[in-house]
């Protein structure tokens, strides 16, 4: 079994002595040619991982936030999630999962306050 790669960057049919239409070649990229690279590129990757990780992290507060500790993972997961909503993150709506969940983190702490007039609860009842 052979494996054979096709590089489509470079034209094979016309060869450049039979006359090939240069206007064709527009499009061909030269694969030996040095890469640019942006002076600011790495910097700006970094910020925007950050803020990638700062949605899912509010998502994941919020989410273990509903079972235990949504008095400190709810407010956390709120203040995660509109740093990674300002800092404009990729997954919006990790984020807005996060701020909602946040939200509801609180509104269960509250539920539970009111019904038992304390912060402690448990599931079993």
């Amino acid at each position: 079994m052979t494996l054979t790669l096709i590089d489509r960057t470079r034209r094979t049919d016309a060869a450049p002595d039979k006359g090939a239409d240069t206007a064709l070649d527009k499009g061909v990229v030269d694969t030996d040619a040095a890469p640019e690279k942006a002076p600011d590129a790495a910097p700006r990757r970094a910020v925007g991982r950050e803020a990638d990780g700062l949605a899912v992290a509010s998502f994941v507060l919020g989410l273990v936030g509903l079972l235990v500790f949504n008095i400190v993972f709810g407010p956390m997961a709120i203040v995660m999630a509109l740093l990674a909503l300002v800092r404009h993150t990729r997954r919006r709506g990790r984020a807005f999962l996060g701020l909602s969940l946040g939200v509801a983190d609180l509104a269960v702490l509250a539920a539970l306050v009111t019904a038992n007039g304390t912060v402690a609860w448990s599931i079993g009842g």
